[in-house]
């Protein structure tokens, strides 16, 4: 359960909640026609990655093993 309560904490982080409005933002931009496929997946691919690379690098930092399970173990 704690794990669970951890990480919907980290799910209401500032980069959590910038990259889900980007995320919702873009999606609709697109779906109404104001930016092409192209744009919204040049950004959306930018965003996420940058995302997910900070998160992997966080635990890089933090000695885990980048599963998220606390173990270290590879």
């Amino acid at each position: 359960m704690q794990t669970i309560q951890k990480r919907l904490a980290a799910l209401l982080s500032v980069k959590s909640l910038v990259t889900l409005a980007l995320t919702g933002v873009f999606a609709y931009l697109a779906v109404t026609g104001h930016v092409t496929t192209e744009q919204f997946l040049t950004v959306f691919t930018v965003v996420i990655a940058f995302y997910f690379g900070t998160q992997a690098e966080k635990r890089t930092q933090e000695g885990g093993d980048g599963r998220g399970d606390g173990t270290g173990a590879a």
